[in-house]
């Protein structure tokens, strides 16, 4: 098998079980899809020979996040019946985070390389931290930092939920 077919088939798993997440209905399977996707994204980085990528991506997303999220999943016990409704702020936070979002992944695919300019590529020294650090604090400086106000708007939302009054029942 080829580089190129392994990489359409790691694709087309990765783009698969991240539909599962969104499609599946009950959220316990969803974060066990998104452990999966993790994993298929981790694969994708070990073919582009970004083996420190894989690493952290499995040790950090798959290991830690994803208990963090079945514990903060079995901890809230999430019912309709307890579902808040949403007001117009938290929808308009939503659209900016989303566009902050779509501008780190526009950033990140516009000098993106494809499957056949792979092969042609050198790959010396492609995946070593030294090099991913260079790349990311020079050519890629604001899609980082905007990743940065993306996780630390998402802390503030869990401490927000964490710290929510709770009902008083007469």
């Amino acid at each position: 098998m080829s580089l190129a077919t392994i990489a359409i088939i790691l694709g087309g798993l990765t783009v698969a079980s991240a539909l599962m997440v969104i499609i599946t209905k009950h959220p316990v399977h969803s974060v066990l899809y998104l452990i999966l996707t993790f994993f298929m994204i981790s694969s994708n980085y070990v073919l582009m020979n970004a083996q420190f990528l894989a690493v952290v991506n499995i040790i950090v997303y798959a290991g830690a996040i994803m208990v963090l999220f079945l514990f903060v999943l079995m901890l809230l016990n999430l019912s309709k019946s307890t579902e808040p409704q949403s007001s117009l702020l938290i929808k308009v936070a939503g659209v900016i985070a989303g566009g902050i979002l779509l501008t780190v992944v526009v950033a990140a695919l516009k000098d993106g390389v494809t499957i056949a300019e792979v092969n042609e590529v050198e790959t010396d020294g492609q995946g070593l931290v030294q090099n991913l650090g260079k790349l990311l604090f020079t050519k890629y400086v604001l899609p980082f930092e905007m990743s940065s106000v993306l996780f630390i708007a998402s802390i503030v939302g869990a401490v927000l939920l964490g710290k929510r009054e709770k009902q008083i029942i007469d």
